[in-house]
This record gives C-alpha cells, sequence and structure tokens, in this order.
C-alpha cells in the first residue's frame, strides 16, 4: 500500500486539505460547544421559573373602578376560556382553583417568645403547570399533611423586611422545608386541623399553592358553593413576542402578571439566538465535509490512468481506495480531536463567570459532546468512503 500511496499523493492538493482542516474545525468546534454550552446550563433551568422552559403567562381581567361599586365578576367564563384554547399562540391553558372555605395558618419559633398565626388562602393549578420540584407534590387525606409551594419573594420578605425589624432569625429554603405550620379548615358546618409543609418555592406563581387533588377534597367536604369560574389563569404560549398575544389581550381586557409576557419576549429571542448560531455551525460543517468529499472525488478524477493501471496489474478496488479513505478518517479523528480540546478551553472560561451568578452549576463529563462529535465523523468517514468505492467501481468497469 504504500508504494500505491507514493504515486497517488503527487496529485492532493495541500491547500485545499488546510481549507478543509479550517473550515471543518470551526464548524466542528460551532456545533459541539452549542451542544455542550446548553447541556451544561440547562440543569440550572430544570428547576423554578426557567427561561429557557416553556412560556407560561398568568392572565387576569383588568380591575376598575366600576367594578368596585357595581359588583362586577372579574372570572373567566366557560366561553371565554374556550376562546382562548381557539387562539392559535396558545398551547395549553390551566385554570386557577381558589379555596372556597376558611383557611388559617399557625407558626411558632422555638427559641422565641413569638408565634404567628393569620387568615390565609389557598389556590391550586394542575400539576404540569407547577414551577418546583413534584417528588412531594402529593396528598393523602389519611396522612393529614398538606404540602405548599409558597412565592420565593414571600421568603424574601420574611427575610429582609419583617425579620431584620425585628431581630428574628431569616430562614433558609432548606430550613422552611422541616418547618410544619398548623392549619385550620373550616367551613359547610365541618372544621379540621391539619399539617402543613412548604416543599418548594416558586418565581413564576405568586400565589399559595396547594395540589389540586387536596383542594378537589377540601372544596368538596368544607364548601357547598358551586364550583366557580376562576378569576386567573395560566396559559402555556408557542411564541410570546407574537403581536396576536398582546392585540388579543388588549381587545378583551386581559392583563399578565409582573410582566411575564415581556420576560417570554426575552426568553423567546434568546432561544432563537441560540438555534441560529446552532444552525451556523452546521452549515459551516456541512460545507466543510463537502469540500473534503469534492477534493477526494477531484483527486480521483485527476487519477483515473493511473486507477486503470493498478486495476489492470492485480490491485483489488479495496486497495487502490485504502489510501484516500484513511486520509479522510485520519484528517476527521485529527479535527475532532482539536475540537474536544478547544471547547474544553472555552468551557472552563464560561464556567467562570456563569459559576459566579449560580454557584451551584457542576459541570459534568459531556458524554453526550463526545457520543454526537464521535457520531459526525463516523457518518462524514463512512460516506467518503463510499464515494471513493463507487468511484473506483465505476472506472474498474468502464
Amino acid at each position: 500500500m504504500r508504494l500505491i500511496w507514493k504515486l497517488l499523493r503527487q496529485h492532493i492538493s495541500f491547500g485545499q486539505l488546510i481549507g478543509f482542516f479550517f473550515a471543518n474545525l470551526l464548524g466542528m468546534t460551532i456545533v459541539l460547544l452549542s451542544i455542550q454550552f446548553y447541556s451544561d446550563i440547562l440543569p440550572l433551568f430544570q428547576e423554578g421559573d426557567s427561561f429557557l422552559k416553556k412560556d407560561y403567562i398568568v392572565v387576569t381581567k383588568k380591575v376598575g373602578a366600576l367594578n368596585s361599586f357595581m359588583r362586577k365578576d372579574n372570572t373567566f367564563s366557560k366561553q371565554e376560556i374556550e376562546n382562548l384554547k381557539n387562539q392559535s399562540f396558545v398551547e395549553s391553558i390551566g385554570a386557577f382553583t381558589p379555596s372556597q372555605f376558611k383557611v388559617s395558618a399557625g407558626l411558632g419559633m422555638s427559641g422565641t417568645n413569638l408565634g404567628m398565626s393569620t387568615e390565609m388562602f389557598f389556590e391550586s393549578v394542575p400539576d404540569e403547570f407547577v414551577d418546583a420540584n413534584l417528588n412531594k407534590w402529593e396528598f393523602n387525606p389519611a396522612l393529614d399533611v398538606i404540602p405548599i409551594i409558597i412565592p420565593r419573594n414571600y421568603l424574601n420578605l420574611y427575610n429582609f423586611g419583617f425579620a431584620q425589624t425585628r431581630n428574628l432569625p431569616q430562614l433558609s429554603e432548606g430550613l422552611m422545608s422541616v418547618i410544619q405550620m398548623d392549619i385550620s379548615l373550616r367551613g359547610n358546618g365541618e372544621h379540621e386541623n391539619l399539617k402543613g409543609n412548604i416543599v418548594g418555592f416558586s418565581n413564576r406563581l405568586n400565589t399559595i399553592l396547594v395540589p389540586q387533588s387536596f383542594m378537589e377534597w377540601a372544596n368538596a367536604k368544607f364548601s357547598s358553593k358551586a364550583e366557580a369560574n376562576p378569576s386567573r389563569l395560566i396559559i402555556e404560549v408557542t411564541n410570546p413576542a407574537d403581536a396576536a398575544v398582546v392585540k388579543y389581550f388588549q381587545d378583551n381586557g386581559y392583563e399578565t402578571e409582573d410582566g411575564k409576557l415581556d420576560n417570554g419576549k426575552t426568553a423567546y429571542f434568546l432561544r432563537m439566538i441560540i438555534t441560529i448560531v446552532l444552525c451556523i455551525g452546521l452549515l459551516i460543517c456541512i460545507l466543510s465535509f463537502y469540500i473534503l468529499i469534492l477534493s477526494i472525488y477531484l483527486l480521483v478524477q485527476k487519477n483515473t490512468s493511473k486507477f486503470e493501471n493498478l486495476l489492470l496489474i492485480g490491485y483489488t478496488p479495496f486497495q487502490v481506495a485504502l489510501p484516500y479513505q484513511l486520509m479522510s478518517i485520519c484528517l476527521n479523528i485529527f479535527i475532532l480531536a482539536l475540537s474536544f480540546l478547544i471547547i474544553s478551553l472555552l468551557r472552563n472560561v464560561y464556567y467562570i463567570e456563569i459559576s459566579s451568578i449560580f454557584p451551584q452549576l457542576q459541570l459534568n463529563t459531556p458524554y453526550l459532546t463526545y457520543a454526537i462529535g464521535g457520531g459526525l465523523v463516523i457518518c462524514v468517514s463512512i460516506l467518503n468512503a463510499l464515494i471513493v468505492r463507487n468511484k473506483i467501481n465505476s472506472i474498474r468497469k468502464s
């Protein structure tokens, strides 16, 4: 094979190979770096109100001065909910179910003479709209324990407002999860005392959440009222930047809470930018692979007469094609290894920046990036081998 290689390499254009090398290195690095960056930061947004997750907005009706005097209903009728479901920008809708009974909660703090008790309320939404870990999000009437999720800003208000002014200890999220509240439920001639456990904190939903199963059980037991229409809806939208969303809400007098529509637009554009960068990397990678395939094809074309002579004196098509196939494989493997090295260096750079904002970020072994990079190299190498082999077989048959 060494003699065949010496004969065939005379027409190899090193300029073309160098062009392929750098173009493929750039494309491969962009593609794999985009995938690696996404997989690294994804765990940060699996919990809590992630702007990389689906886009949700909480919708209410506008409250005007006349509403208070005329006692106008600000709930959503079934027809209004159905109209919303039929809009092109809506993926799914969940309704807030309010508690139709009286709720009071008490909390005592050991080591202090202070105990707190207050009237409160509960709401529930379908589980798929809850932005917290759902491992403990179940209610069993036999256990007399209510899982509760509270807004994270409630805890911040206590720590940085109430606690500081009264010299009380500040509470972490971990500590709050082991504190039990005394919950009293009253209504419809019934009264029951249960325990409440805070199992999570929400950035998306500004309410005191309980499981939907508990709300259905409690409303049925402690309320004789008919099922009320919801006053708030949570909507998953396909594209919060769609002008149709804003127009529909304005036309119907709907409002969104906490500027979620603007946050959703930011998230949409961020995902769009990531997608564009990934597509550009794929395009560069495909073009560089095409350059290599074209270069090898031209080399084969230039050496047609040599191939004919080699085949006539007894060399097999496999022996003739092998030098080009090995050249392609070696180049691709070297480019892949260099891409992994560059990604590793860049990964350390962005880890330092992101970890200063999210200290909980942990970098794991990039198995997915290795697998995708290896898969790309294998696919391209097989394609190159088939092209060269088919070309030489066509020369043999001619």
